[in-house]
């Protein structure tokens, strides 16, 4: 049986290592925000299902240690890192507007965001921005 209260602790600390809040893991593991916010409580339960989700959405979580709170989180260190903070700190910031006026004779934009790559074989067909809120934009060459 799952101890709720260590679970919601767990929780916590999944939701602080992606730097995240409740609401955008509730979007993220595609359950009502409500569920989440039962959970970190106490008053409910985590079902098979809502576990699942955590483990199947965010792949460093050992199915073990969410549950029973023994193994690695995240599973190696060495093997896993945060890839926001990867992408934030090496790509530039380019604006969704640069984009939209971006000539696809011209990779300078590519270049930017992917420069060891040979631009010149390669073009990209579709650029996807999420944002902190859940939401995205695609953009189509």
């Amino acid at each position: 049986m799952v101890n709720s209260e260590e679970f919601s602790k767990r929780l916590q600390i999944i939701m602080e290592y992606y730097e995240i809040s409740a609401a955008t893991f509730a979007d993220a593991i595609q359950v009502g925000r409500s569920s989440i916010s039962h959970i970190l409580s106490g008053r409910n339960k985590p079902s098979l299902d809502f576990v699942l989700k955590i483990v199947q959405t965010y792949p460093e979580v050992e199915l073990y240690w969410l549950l029973n709170g023994k193994g690695d989180f995240p599973k190696s260190a060495a093997k896993t890192s945060k890839p926001e903070k990867q992408i934030e700190a090496s790509a530039p910031t380019i604006t969704s507007k640069q984009l939209e006026n971006e000539d696809p004779k011209d990779a300078s934009i590519t270049e930017k965001i992917f420069p060891e790559s040979n631009s010149s074989t390669k073009k990209i067909k579709r650029v996807v921005l999420f944002y902190e809120d859940g939401t995205f934009e695609a953009f189509e060459n």
